[in-house]
This record gives structure tokens, C-alpha cells and sequence, in this order.
């Protein structure tokens, strides 16, 4: 078997990919936030991961066969990405493959999303686009096959606030706790507003902090569920459009989504049932993987590993 592990700004996550290359395990702990604070500190995050790796792995791996480890040692897969929170993943991992006398491969966290993205969808033969939208990531790519993980290259995205920061702002403003996200979209979904914030978008770059101050603006002012609802109106159709952008310069009609707000169902069902009428095709992974997870990093291992047996 082999363990894959994850340590992102806001989740422990630790995933077991069996002979066969299911999951067999899809451990995950959300990183405690303060009531009422937007996020965490790095080197808070990095201490409750330290203390949460040991739990995860607990003592039911006794006995079990594990002839590999994967981690997430780095943001993307270029050399001058780094987060301190990903140093406890990697350490840890290094660790555990030396003690239990087998190979330890690293790879990125980006990769990972795309790997379990790819989760029910055709394997990436091509290139494709991909977005990679989360509390600290609004990042448009041309993603290419490099095996074991991909070549990615940064080609848009959002020019200031990140679309999850974006989110969770409103949210906690709205009562609801870090990560907002889940709530804001309960919220959301008992409004039929088609409303939408003002957008500014150039080329295949957009700004969200118009929109931000906009919905602040707002709270108050209009229905919280109208509120939130406008939100996640105006989140599809900006990705909708740069997408349309990029797929006429590049020519590639196949979008990958991933990453936490690539779980939304609003969005979701926005962008699919538009996509017919733009020819693109909008490819979601699994809802319950599209937030931090380590199953895309412990896929990547397995394809890593098996392939070393050849």
C-alpha cells in the first residue's frame, strides 16, 4: 500500500491508495480557527499539523504492507515554491519511509488536486486547462502530462483576492464560522437572485476585490441569502468568461475544476449547463475530494511507484 499526506494551510490529510490503486483510507483534519479570525498564521498551522500527523496515521497500520510514501513537499511544481506548512507533511513522511524501510517520493500540492480531480474523468493524455480555485489559490493553468504528476503553467487568474478569501470575508461577516464556504452556500441556495457583483476582468485576469467591497457594502442592506446567492452568480460567470478567453487563445476546450470552491453545486450547475452553449467541457472530481485532501498525492505516488517495478 501507500500513504499519501498533505499538510495545507488549513487541513491534515492523509490517504491510503491500496495494491490495486483504490482508496482505501481518506483521513482528514480540518485545522482549528478561532471564532470570528479568517485564517492562520503559518507557523500556527504548522504546529497543529505536527500534532495531528501521529493521530492520523494511528495504530491500526500495524501489519499493513506499506512499500511507499508520498507527500505534498511544495505548493506547484516549479523551484521557487514554498510554504512552511508543507516542511511538516514532507518531514514526516521522509520519516516514516525510513523507518519502515521504503522509498519516499515528493511532489506538490497543486498536482495532487489535479491527480484526484482526474478521479471519474478521462486520464490526461493531452493538455488541458485547469482551475485551481481555493482560500489561497485562484490560479488558471495550461496543464501538461509529466509523468508521474504534470507540467503546469500559470496563465490567469485572479489579480488580488483569492476567490475563497473572497468567500470566507463575506461569510464570517454574514455569522458564519471559518471556512465559510459550505454556509455561504447553504445560504445561497434559498435565493433565486440572478443579480451579480460588478466585475473587472483584462485578458485572462480579473480582480475580486471590486466585488468584495461591493458585497460588504451590501451586508445588511439586501437579504444575506440574496447576498450570497449574487456571489456565486458572479463567481461562475467571471469563470465562465475567462475560460471562453482561454480556450479560444489556446485551444483547448477541456476545463478541469478543482480545489475547495470547485465543490460548489452552485457553480457547478451554472458552468455545466452554460458550457453547451459555448462548447466547452466543464470536468468536476468527486465533490467529497475537491477540497485539501491527500488521495491526488497518493495516486501520484502509486502511478510513481508502479512504474519503478517495471
Amino acid at each position: 500500500m501507500i500513504i499519501g499526506l498533505d499538510t495545507s494551510c488549513y487541513t491534515t490529510s492523509l490517504a491510503v491508495i491500496d495494491q490495486n490503486g483504490a482508496v482505501a483510507e481518506n483521513r482528514r483534519r480540518l485545522l482549528e480557527v478561532s471564532l470570528g479570525e479568517k485564517g492562520l498564521r503559518q507557523s500556527e498551522a504548522l504546529f497543529q499539523h505536527l500534532k495531528n500527523l501521529p493521530q492520523l496515521l494511528g495504530k491500526d497500520f500495524a501489519g499493513v504492507k506499506v512499500t511507499g510514501v508520498a507527500a505534498a513537499i511544495r505548493p506547484r511544481p516549479v523551484a521557487d515554491s514554498y510554504l512552511p506548512v508543507f516542511n511538516a507533511g514532507a518531514s514526516f513522511g521522509e520519516t516514516l519511509a525510513q523507518i519502515l524501510g521504503v522509498p519516499f517520493f515528493g511532489t506538490s500540492h497543486q498536482e495532487g488536486h489535479l491527480r484526484a480531480g482526474l478521479i471519474g474523468n478521462p486520464p490526461l493524455a493531452e493538455p488541458i486547462l485547469g482551475w485551481h480555485l481555493s482560500g489561497g489559490t485562484t490560479e488558471l493553468l495550461l496543464v501538461k502530462p509529466n509523468f508521474p504528476g504534470y507540467e503546469i503553467t500559470k496563465i490567469g487568474g485572479s489579480s488580488d483576492l483569492q476567490i475563497g478569501q473572497f468567500v470566507d470575508r463575506i461569510g464570517v461577516l454574514l455569522g458564519a464560522v471559518f471556512p465559510a464556504g459550505p454556509a455561504l452556500e447553504r445560504l445561497a441556495s434559498l435565493s433565486h437572485s440572478a443579480a451579480e457583483l460588478p466585475l473587472s476582468t483584462k485578458e485572462l485576469t480579473f480582480s475580486l476585490s471590486g466585488p468584495a467591497s461591493a458585497a460588504e457594502r451590501l451586508v445588511g442592506q439586501i437579504a444575506d441569502a440574496d447576498l450570497a446567492r449574487q456571489i456565486f452568480n458572479s463567481l461562475s460567470k467571471v469563470i465562465l468568461k475567462i475560460s471562453c478567453l482561454a480556450a479560444d487563445e489556446y485551444g483547448i476546450k477541456r476545463i478541469l475544476l478543482v480545489g475547495g470552491v470547485a465543490s460548489n453545486q452552485l457553480i457547478r450547475a451554472d458552468l455545466i449547463t452554460k458550457a453547451t452553449q459555448t462548447g466547452l467541457k466543464f470536468e468536476f472530481g468527486p465533490k467529497e475530494l475537491a477540497s485539501d485532501n491527500a488521495v491526488g498525492v497518493g495516486l501520484i505516488g502509486y502511478d510513481y511507484f508502479q512504474s519503478r517495478k517495471g
